[in-house]
């Protein structure tokens, strides 16, 4: 029976849910050692599947039953693989986050590597065995379990590749002291690499960092239009330009208005698995070959190398020699890729010289000598040296990106953050500013992120000066175009500062606020944070007041929300349906477009909000809408008209 079978996938989602959230609560403590960056990665992963599982939990009774031929993949076998997963996911953490570099064997590492090997390939497994379909799981919720399952996929790789099923199942079964002796009785592994040799295994892709993918900087300005709106003249003139002048207006808001699947997409192109670096996942920038004709990114195959390893890291074979060759050929093709894709491909530092995308050479030792000088200054003692010296840095980390690696190379990032916490005004705007602008640059927001910035920008947005406030929501919407990062910053209390800077900054804090609040609502797990923020309240404002010039931004924010079960409360209560009708009415193209998708969102399965909006006279708007809108506009009102008249006969 469907209700007899949402009933069982709601038990059995108890004991999954809660082992995500024991994960959680691990990852909250924080990891160190060795593993520490499998451990942060696992953990992340782990904390994406919550809504997954929720969703699974709250089905009531439109579950369909399956057909005999799929009985194996029932909703409840799934969930017990997927718990079976999770159970040795947070055994894992527990025991690589204790383990202790400087006195455990050769063989515990090898056991831990195993370990997290065994863990990635189940946990991929398990998700990619659920009926999808059948369980009805929202599009916001899939496109999270798709980004982990791609994260796993590329982490078991780098961990050994797929295993015997026997194999794993004894190995995720038995307790970890007794994995030595499956280890013992033959079974190979790949060597432990050190958390200095592994990088950052789930960067998915990277994107060219001077401009925002389609649909995420829609609502505002691009990543590098942040920088350079953030150095503006604090006049009245800047500020009330910040309304947007036509030009850029239109060309964001149009295509932030085109489609929600789109937005709902942000990722650039995904890269090739040939440019990627088989140990760190990371596009390579300068791709050298091995003995075993293997390519690496030259910086992490040499610290293999200098860590004393002898064996090539993907076939474990002996290396007959150290002599790293570069791979002329591939590097060439990275680069065309990158041209093709509008990808700012990474740069090289090397012996004080910048290494460019075409092969050649930058001196930068000077640049480097007078940077790690003011880098210095820093931590000073003196409040006017450490002022001047971060003002430095930000109009530094402005120019140029050579200037954004040489500043993070120079180890700035650390004590940037620091400085965030200052109770000189001053030099707290500067320094977050600074950060703003480091992080542009795509290498750099793992930096920041590593440097536990967020709770200081955080703070900064709750109580600094409002130049202070603004470009902390546009750092936090930079750092939040990673998805992981999504996460991270949700949890970190930033959604309900953002908020009310939506509610009550400058012009320009309000559209920071919104670009940052649409991004991070992207992920699913953050909807529910900004409707209990109160962001419905503030966007039906912006809706209602004229002279806000923020239509458009509240639109598309509410497009992102309205597929949400809290937030589609949360907007009916609020009286937006009539508002929404009426933009219908005399709204620009874009609002009439946007205001019907949001329509067509909330009355999905809702016959009363379907009857609602036949009450409030909708019929003659979406009838024209359906005959001369874009066309998008079309789609969503000839979907609408669609519902409604099957409402008639009831």
């Amino acid at each position: 029976m469907a209700g007899g079978d949402s009933a069982v996938a709601g038990d059995a989602t108890q004991a999954p849910l809660r082992l995500v959230r024991d994960v959680v609560r691990i990852s909250g403590a924080g990891f160190s050692g060795a593993f520490k960056r499998d451990c942060t990665d696992l953990s992340r992963r782990v904390a994406l599947l919550a809504h997954l599982i929720e969703e699974i939990r709250d089905l009531k009774g439109d579950l369909r039953p399956f057909d005999a031929s799929t009985s194996s993949s029932s909703t409840s076998s799934c969930l017990s693989d997927l718990t079976v997963a999770l159970q040795a996911a947070k055994r894992l953490l527990s025991a690589a986050s204790n383990l202790d570099s400087e006195i455990s064997s050769d063989v515990a590492f090898k056991k831990i590597s195993f370990q997290f090997q065994c863990v990635t390939w189940k946990l991929e497994k398990a998700l990619g065995n659920l009926p999808y379909n059948h369980l009805d799981i929202s599009e916001e919720v899939q496109e999270q379990v798709e980004l982990v399952r791609a994260q796993l996929r590329r982490a078991t790789e780098r961990y050994g590749g797929p295993l015997n099923s026997t194999i794993l199942t004894r190995a995720l079964s038995l307790p970890l002291e007794k994995e030595i002796d499956l280890l013992q009785s033959g079974r190979r592994v790949i060597g432990s690499l050190h958390v200095e040799n592994i990088g950052n295994i789930d960067h998915e892709v990277s994107a060219k960092v001077d401009s925002v993918p389609k649909g995420i900087g829609s609502i505002g300005p691009s990543a590098e239009q942040l920088i350079h709106e953030s150095e503006r003249p604090r006049d009245s003139s800047a500020s009330s330009g910040v309304c947007l002048p036509n030009d850029d207006a239109g060309r964001g808001i149009n295509s932030a208005s085109k489609s929600l699947e789109e937005n709902k997409n942000p990722g650039s192109p995904m890269i090739p698995d040939d440019f990627l670096c088989p140990i760190s996942l990371e596009l390579m920038r300068d791709p050298v070959i091995v003995a075993t004709g293997q390519t690496y990114e030259r910086s992490y195959i040499q610290r293999w190398i200098d860590c004393g390893n002898a064996s090539c890291p993907k076939t474990q074979q002996k290396l007959e020699n150290l002599t790293l060759t570069p791979n002329y050929v591939l590097r060439s093709l990275i680069t065309q890729w990158c041209t093709k894709h509008n990808i700012e491909q990474p740069m090289t530092l090397t012996n004080g010289r910048i290494k460019k995308s075409d092969g050649s050479f930058r001196d930068v030792s000077r640049d480097i000598a007078a940077i790690e000088a003011l880098v210095r200054k820093l931590s000073s003692q003196s409040i006017e040296e450490n002022r001047a010296a971060v003002a430095e840095i930000r109009s530094l980390s402005k120019r140029s990106t050579d200037n954004r690696i040489l500043i993070a190379e120079a180890g700035a990032i650390p004590v940037l953050v620091n400085l965030l916490i200052t109770e000189d005004s001053l030099t707290q705007e500067h320094a977050v500013t600074s950060i703003l602008n480091l992080s542009i640059y795509e290498n750099n927001k793992g930096l920041i992120m590593l440097a536990g910035a967020i709770p200081s920008i955080v703070q900064v947005l709750r109580a600094g000066s409002m130049e202070a406030r603004e470009n902390a929501a546009a750092t936090l919407f930079s750092l939040s175009l990673a998805d992981e990062n999504k996460i991270i910053i949700g949890a970190s209390g930033a959604i309900p500062a953002l908020v009310e800077l939506l509610q009550n900054g400058s012009t320009r804090g309000k559209k920071d606020a919104a670009t940052a609040l649409f991004n991070l609502c992207i992920y699913q797990g953050n909807k529910g944070r900004a409707v209990r923020a109160g962001i419905i309240a503030a966007l039906l404002n912006m809706l209602t007041d004229l002279t806000s010039c923020m239509v458009d931004e509240a639109l598309t924010i509410l497009s992102v929300l309205a597929s949400h079960p809290e937030a589609k409360a949360a907007i009916v209560k609020a009286s937006t349906i009539p508002v929404l009708i009426d933009l219908m009415r005399t709204g620009l193209p874009r609002n009439k477009e946007n205001a019907a998708a949001i329509l067509l969102s909330l009355c999905k399965r809702e016959n009363e909000n379907l009857a609602c909006i036949s009450r409030l006279g909708a019929v003659i708007p979406l009838t024209e809408l359906a005959k001369s809108g874009t066309e998008r506009a079309k789609r969503k009102a000839t979907s609408l008209l669609e519902h409604l008249q099957k409402l008639q006969p009831l």
